[in-house]
């Protein structure tokens, strides 16, 4: 389904309701909000105005985050297709494969890997796949779905106080915890064959409850290929396409670096500063085709860093929007 026809309809996902031609502004109160139930969340702080809220239609916790994941060892599984797209995760020695034929439909998993509490997650109106670590002292956070977005980005939640999180750059954006940032945990969006060849002995995600969604199937057809993004109300990029995938790296000092998924296919590797990016073939779009794996190839983006004995390491990054980075990086150039 293409923008157009996202704009003429009411499209219900079963993960999502998305009501288009309403007053967004009217929603964005706290009056209104403590009426729905979030009666812990305090109002009193905040970096954001209430206008840049949006419902996206889902109540609360109306997309279920995975609490209780459960996984089965890659070489066991029948479902999957070899460029089925996944987040990858490696952290002390254990490896997992998040699906994003699942996420799509989940959007959070809470998550422990190598002892190290994670919260793994999928916007897919940003398409941004990012894993952070869920430690924030004295206490661990565990995370669900607001129903609300700004910039279109997926607004979360911590159980523990209530606070607003803004996914794609991992600050708490409202509630007690405001300007509290999460700690981001290098991840790969991969093809499910990749994963493997790199983690034979890795875990992969299954459903909970397989008939609980329609698991492979992508309720955002045609997303990636619009015009335009959905339920965005802020500035489009003037100097590219607002649907351009763009990859953005973010050191762990420094400001984050930006660049076409265009160029990098092209050249295949690129060095920004120290970070040496890579692109090989293999690995569907979830938001193209009605079933995940038909997508087109949209391939997979490595980023790396020499570490201090000389060795690569992988760095967070993501393969997100150009509209994207201009909402939430509006002076970051983005290399074409």
């Amino acid at each position: 389904m293409h923008a157009s026809a996202f704009a003429r309809t009411v499209f219900t996902t079963g993960c999502a309701l998305l009501v288009v031609g309403m007053s967004h502004t009217a929603w964005a109160d706290p009056g209104r909000w403590r009426r729905e139930g979030w009666t812990k969340t305090d109002f009193s702080k905040s970096v954001i105005k209430w206008e840049e809220i949006v419902s996206g239609g889902p109540p609360k916790d109306g997309i279920p985050s995975i609490d209780k994941p459960v996984f089965k060892p890659v070489a066991e599984d029948t479902e999957l297709a070899t460029n089925d797209p996944v987040i990858g995760l490696a952290i002390a020695g254990q490896a997992r494969a998040y699906p994003l034929r699942i996420l799509i439909w989940h959007e959070i998993v809470n998550d422990t890997v190598g002892d190290i509490p994670v919260t793994v997650t999928y916007c897919p109106l940003c398409n941004s796949a990012i894993v952070f670590d869920r430690r924030l002292p004295p206490n661990v956070l565990d995370f669900g779905t607001t129903g609300k977005l700004r910039n279109s980005d997926l607004v979360m939640y911590d159980r523990q106080t209530e606070s607003w999180w803004q996914q794609f750059t991992g600050e708490a954006i409202v509630g007690e915890l405001t300007g509290k940032e999460l700690k981001l945990v290098p991840a790969r969006l991969e093809s499910f064959a990749e994963f493997k060849a790199r983690h034979p002995d890795g875990k992969l995600l299954v459903p909970n409850d397989p008939k609980l969604r329609d698991y492979g199937r992508n309720p955002y057809v045609g997303y990636d290929m619009s015009a335009a993004p959905f339920l965005y109300r802020g500035d489009l990029p003037k100097d590219i396409k607002p649907m351009a995938r763009v990859v953005v790296v973010r050191p762990s000092f420094g400001t984050p670096k930006a660049v076409t998924l265009e160029l990098l296919r092209a050249k295949g590797s690129l060095v920004l500063d120290d970070i040496q990016l890579a692109w090989r073939s293999g690995q569907a779009t979830a938001l193209e085709h009605w079933e995940v794996a038909k997508g087109r190839d949209v391939g997979t983006v490595t980023a790396s860093i020499k570490n201090s004995n000389g060795e690569r390491q992988d760095v967070p990054y993501d393969v997100t929007f150009a509209f994207v980075v201009r909402a939430f990086h509006p002076d970051l150039s983005i290399l074409q």
